[in-house]
């Protein structure tokens, strides 16, 4: 864990939450009741509201009319509730020994997925939400005397359960200190391992948090018979360094209108910041 002085990174020496310690370690954590019955109400309306009355953003090409429908992105600016949420002290009190007291949120995506046979989308292959941020060759062990460096963390406020038969959120514990992204002939593999360690399925009950390190290795785990889709109000969080993906960088950028003329080819436009939408974006 670490602490901001004077602008710099430090190592932590005050022992920070058990929960973050948990998510250093492990990769991921649970936080049961971070919402009562009528905070899950009240910020469930407001969802749902915004999902009536504004379109699907359609960021990413690939998607069906019918998927693309399930998102609504930049959550903070539609919703007062969403707003309040990705600031509740409980989450920060966290996430801020792991990121460092002046974290912000760089994405706040809505995800309402309702039962389908198959998804384009939905997280439903193992993968890393960017990164992996410290990669290095899988021969090379990591030095325990050095805390792993956690970059970005996400978070799933739950807005309905979330049980198997839903497709939870899966993650492999410590699998974000292996450098690696998941390997790419299993990443529809509901069994696969690292360095022994099944998948841990992170059932929910509305209200309920799950918090994981943005490099553990995780999907959306296959749905049973008794789907009845998900709700839930997604975060993520990252250090000061890392940009916010709240809108796309054709939307949200630092370039004048004569800049962003003269890039013509696609490395002329990435390198002045005009990235396509992917991870936390898209």
């Amino acid at each position: 864990m670490l602490t901001r002085k004077g602008g710099y990174l430090f190592p932590r020496r005050a022992p920070g939450p058990t929960v973050s310690r948990t998510i250093e370690q492990e990769g991921w954590a649970v936080l049961p009741g971070l919402l009562d019955a009528g905070e899950v109400a009240a910020l469930s309306s407001e969802v749902e509201a915004i999902y009536t009355s504004l379109p699907a953003d359609r960021r990413n090409p690939r998607l069906s009319a019918e998927e693309a429908d399930d998102f609504r992105y930049e959550m903070l600016n539609r919703s007062a509730r969403a707003q309040a949420t990705v600031a509740h002290p409980k989450l920060l009190e966290v996430i801020e020994p792991l990121l460092g007291e002046d974290c912000h949120v760089i994405a706040n995506t809505c995800w309402r997925n309702p039962p389908r046979p198959a998804n384009q989308h939905g997280g439903g292959a193992w993968h890393i939400d960017a990164g992996p941020h410290i990669p290095r060759d899988p021969s090379i062990p990591w030095d325990e005397r050095i805390p792993y460096p956690i970059f970005a963390i996400g978070v799933h406020v739950y807005l309905r359960d979330c049980p198997v038969d839903c497709g939870p959120t899966g993650v492999i514990p410590g699998s974000h200190r292996s450098g690696q992204p998941p390997p790419m002939d299993r990443l529809h593999d509901p069994e696969l391992t690292w360095q022994g360690r099944a998948p841990v399925v992170l059932e929910a009950r509305a209200g309920d948090a799950a918090l994981f390190v943005s490099d553990v290795w995780h999907r959306r785990m296959p749905c049973g018979p008794g789907d009845t889709g998900r709700l839930f109000l997604q975060i993520h969080y990252g250090r000061r360094d890392l940009a916010q993906r709240l809108r796309t960088t054709a939307e949200a950028n630092q370039l004048s209108a004569d800049a962003m003329t003269r890039a013509r080819s696609p490395r002329e436009r990435t390198v002045i910041g005009l990235h396509p939408p992917f991870f936390y974006d898209g």
